[in-house]
Order: C-alpha cells, then structure tokens, then sequence
C-alpha cells in the first residue's frame, strides 16, 4: 500500500470509532503516561482498558493476547498493591533488575511462550501461535518487572510491542496497533527517566 492509501485507511478507520473503542484508547494511553511519571494511578486505568480490551482481542481471535490482559488484571492488582506505600514503610523505589529477577524474567518468556504455543494450538483455532504467544509472553516478563518497579520492563515491553504492532495490523485492529505504536515511544521515554530515578536511588560511596 502506498503512503496515501495507509492514509486513507487509518482515516477511515477512526471514522468508525465507537465509544468502547475511544474509551481504550484514552485509558491505554492514560495508563503509560502515568507509568512513565512513576503513578500508581496507572493501575485503576490500565485495568479499566485491560477489561473493555478483552473483547475486541477475542473477535480477532488473538487468545493469547486475550489471555495476557486476564494476566494484566492479575499483575495489576498485584502491582498496585506492591507499590503503595504501607504504614510505617517507604514506598517501593525504581530500582535495576538483578541477576535472580533477570533469570525469573527469562523463564517467563520462554516458558511461557511454549506453553502459550501448544495452548493455542491445541484449544484454539488461531492462525498466528507462533506469534501471539511470543508477544504474551515477553508482555508476560515486562509486566512482572513493572509491578517490581525494575527499570528494564520498558524494554521486555517494548520488545513485546514491537512484535505486537505488525500483528495487529495483520488482523485488521490498526487502532491497537496506533496505540501500541504510541505505547512503544512513550515506553522509550518511560525508561530513560526510570534509569534516573533508579540512579538516584543508589547509596552514594563514601570516601
């Protein structure tokens, strides 16, 4: 397709917009911009967009990425929790991922990527496995880390929505992919200004 017809086709597409539609639009796009200013309002957001997502996945047949955002609520829930400052406790800092959380991370994505395959290949008439299960599972990994405050989830996420964008539009949701397009360069903001923070909260050496 030529510039003009892309052009012509988001164009169209947007026309057709309905309010469920916009609403996940804002509340996705509303959740990583508050997670890049480190806010633990982005959980009540992302959960709103995670639940009206559902929906428009499973039509496309994406179940694995169906199954994701369930993990997303799951994560979220959880995140949210962990990053709330308790009473008498500081809250959780942004801080670099270790060596342990590295190996945990890893065994997300590629365990779960093989479950997630044989999953849908097995209980689901998917026609990408391949794919959708290596977009869920790296998505898998990144979210883990986010909910830990752990710098390097903007770049497992990342990986994820690099994959994610050309599959979306492979199965006609080029909003999904616009946004997940948009969460990708935020992303990228997102975790040149979690490396500061993380930085900062490294005990000076003393001399």
């Amino acid at each position: 397709m030529s510039a003009h017809e892309w052009q012509q086709f988001f164009v169209s597409q947007f026309s057709h917009i309905d309010a469920w539609q916009w609403a996940i639009l804002v509340l996705g796009i509303s959740e990583v911009l508050l997670a890049k200013i480190n806010n633990i309002l982005l959980y009540p957001a992302g959960i709103a967009a995670t639940v009206l997502s559902i929906y428009s996945l499973f039509v496309a047949q994406l179940y694995a990425e169906c199954a994701l955002h369930l993990y997303y609520i799951v994560m979220s829930v959880y995140g949210w929790r962990h990053w709330a400052k308790k009473k008498n406790e500081p809250a959780v800092t942004v801080r670099f991922t270790n060596q342990k959380e590295w190996l945990i991370s890893l065994s997300i994505i590629f365990g779960g990527w093989v479950f997630l395959y044989f999953a849908l290949v097995t209980f689901t008439p998917s026609t990408v496995p391949v794919w959708d299960a290596w977009v869920s599972a790296t998505a898998w990994a990144g979210t883990w880390l986010l909910a830990r405050r752990k710098v390097e989830n903007w770049l497992l996420l990342n990986l994820s929505n690099a994959f994610a964008i050309p599959l979306l539009i492979y199965k006609n949701l080029p909003l999904f992919a616009v946004l997940t397009f948009f969460l990708f360069v935020v992303a990228c903001f997102g975790y040149i200004d979690w490396r500061k923070l993380a930085f900062q909260s490294i005990p000076a050496k003393k001399s």
